[in-house]
């Protein structure tokens, strides 16, 4: 028998239709129809238009008035990408037996938040640096974040390229080194999308030798509040989707309850929507603001002040004695009272200045 025959025999029922190969596995919110994911996914579209155009009037507002606050640009791009993500979805919906419709949809999913973890990153970096300026600074913290994004770049395209193999390949050997690497890249996004908290929260108990470099508008505990609950949710989904991948591979016409369309849209399109929102509600534009051209410590006052003053332990010599106190919540945070900034009429980072000047000229005197 001719060997060419005998092989076309004995391969896989899609191999006959040729490369690209639909997927025989089930995936998260599975294939898309035209009865239910359709009207869903224009819903989640007009949201992230909206989105869309919040973040990016606000960055023109802030353009024109010489406030640069790229972060509300990278914004508007995540919500454009999400668009042309639904596109897909909605177009897929309508031809699915297009594999190819189905593997730009199944990209546009995965890749596209990584742009908030980033964002997120940054936000988190910055108080990082506020709360403990020489080490946030320092040059070998500013490589290691350096370092992450480009990891996180590298990755991307690996994820890419290897969930593309898996389309267009039969082999059971290059398949499962894809699915490793789809593992690997989920997981390192998991992570990234968690790390802010750990940051956010080490900046805040760790001990300082100096006050809060405060940046933006608006309370210090408020910034933090607020990035812990974005990075909660983001962290939320991409967990339970590698979590969930981990786990052992499903026929497509038997999906889990996890793969269900329910979880698809609460921890994908769902957590990014409120973080989205909850960006141009609380105006982060405002405050996780920082003066241009910041380089170093002292450069989130703006007014190259050099004093530091003990934050955690003040301690003055009077006569051979050391007096020591523990601080209080508002210290933790280094909050200035909104009244001194009403009363005072200026920004909080000018009341702050002029608090950390009164303290040390205080602590001198004494």
């Amino acid at each position: 028998m001719d060997p060419r025959r005998l092989a076309r025999q004995s391969a896989p029922p899609e191999a006959a239709s040729g490369p690209p190969y639909p997927s025989t596995n089930a995936a998260l919110g599975g294939l898309p129809t035209i009865a239910l994911d359709v009207p869903i996914t224009a819903v989640f579209m007009f949201l992230y238009l909206c989105g869309a155009a919040s973040h990016m009037t606000i960055f023109q507002v802030n353009r024109r008035r010489g406030h640069k606050f790229l972060m509300s640009a990278a914004m508007f791009g995540f919500c454009m990408t999400r668009t042309v993500t639904c596109i897909m979805r909605i177009v897929w919906a309508t031809r699915p037996t297009n594999v190819s419709i189905g593997i730009a949809a199944s990209i546009f999913v995965a890749a596209g938040v990584v742009l908030l973890f980033v964002i997120n990153l940054v936000f988190a970096q910055r108080i990082l640096r506020a709360t403990h300026p020489k080490h946030g600074w320092h040059p070998l913290v500013d490589l290691s974040f350096t370092l992450l994004y480009a990891l996180i770049v590298a990755s991307l395209i690996i994820l890419i390229s290897f969930t593309v193999l898996t389309f267009y390949t039969l082999d059971p050997y290059k398949r499962q080194v894809a699915r490793d690497l789809q593992l690997y890249g989920g997981t390192l996004f998991a992570v990234v999308a968690f790390l802010p908290i750990p940051m956010v929260l080490l900046g805040i108990i760790l001990p300082r030798k100096s006050r809060v470099e405060k940046f933006g508008s608006g309370r210090f505990r408020t910034k933090v509040s607020i990035l812990l609950t974005a990075a909660f949710l983001l962290s939320l989904g991409a967990w339970f989707r590698i979590s969930t991948s981990y786990l052992t591979p499903r026929p497509g016409n038997n999906p889990a309850w996890y793969q269900s369309k329910a979880c698809f849209y609460v921890f994908d399109f769902g957590v990014e929507i409120v973080v989205i929102l909850l960006y141009v509600l609380v105006r982060v534009d405002r405050r996780f603001y920082i003066p241009n051209g910041s380089k170093g410590p002292g450069d989130y006052l703006g007014l190259g002040l050099k004093a530091e003053v003990n934050g955690d332990i003040e301690k003055t010599e009077e006569e051979g004695r050391t007096v020591t106190r523990l601080m209080s919540e508002e210290e933790v945070f280094d909050d200035v009272p909104a009244e001194e900034v009403e009363s005072t009429g200026t920004s909080p980072s000018k009341v702050h200045s002029d608090s950390v000047a009164r303290d040390l000229e205080s602590t001198l005197r004494n």
